[in-house]
């Protein structure tokens, strides 16, 4: 058995355009005169919503504003985003041998309300939020040290920035880095993850059987 821990924002939930419409609300609202592109999120070194904020020129004094106002249009939204094709379908087929947990900058509620919009919440054995204290290094080790019982066995952190692919790497589990999320393979291979996914179902491969199917491409382990 196996523990894999999700981000959310452009790994389980397709959000880019919500994000990138929200903070523009957001940064007009607070009077920030800053056209928000997919740029504002692709390039950040840190995936959060305080990160985005400082990259759509918000002034200090304002980031938590623009963080609480982010947040608040995603629970409003009338339903929740859309999972990424297939996506469904492996979480299904993971959690038969294994837990599997989520790990984001979103809220706890907007990330609930989207995994039963979608028929998974039963599957998932923790949330934490952004409304969970700690960094993003320190909840993976909170779901690991909960989550598995003998801490021998793996680990994976599944992410789409290169703040996930470090945050795993200091709470010590297995990186696997998508490129169907915000951002470019080039800023991801960064952080020299251990596995690079671009396709759903190729987890299902990475987690099952790693040794059988990786192709070893620059000492990276890439399907």
């Amino acid at each position: 058995m196996a523990l894999i821990i999700f981000d959310y924002d452009g790994v389980l939930a397709d959000t880019l355009d919500d994000l990138l419409q929200f903070a523009q609300k957001a940064c007009n609202q607070l009077g920030v005169k800053h056209l928000v592109t997919k740029d504002d999120l692709g390039n950040l070194e840190v995936m959060s919503f305080t990160s985005y904020g400082r990259a759509c020129e918000v002034p200090e004094h304002l980031v938590d504003k623009f963080v609480e106002i982010c947040l608040n249009l995603f629970a409003e939204k009338k339903s929740p985003p859309a999972i990424f094709t297939g996506l469904g379908d492996v979480i299904k087929q993971l959690s038969i041998n294994h837990k599997i947990a989520v790990v984001t900058t979103n809220s706890s509620q907007n990330v609930n309300a989207f995994l039963t919009q979608h028929g998974l919440k039963s599957l998932i054995h923790a949330v934490y939020g952004v409304d969970s204290p700690g960094s993003k290094a320190q909840k993976i080790s909170m779901a690991r040290n909960r989550l598995l019982e003998n801490k021998q066995e793996s680990a994976f952190m599944v992410g789409d920035s290169l703040s996930d692919v470090l945050a795993a790497k200091e709470a010590n589990v297995a990186s696997i880095a998508v490129t169907w999320g915000h951002q470019s393979l080039e800023n991801l291979l960064r952080g020299n993850p251990d596995y690079v996914a671009s396709f759903p179902h190729q987890l299902i491969e990475m987690i099952t059987r790693p040794p059988l199917v990786s192709v070893f491409t620059d000492e990276k382990k890439v399907l």
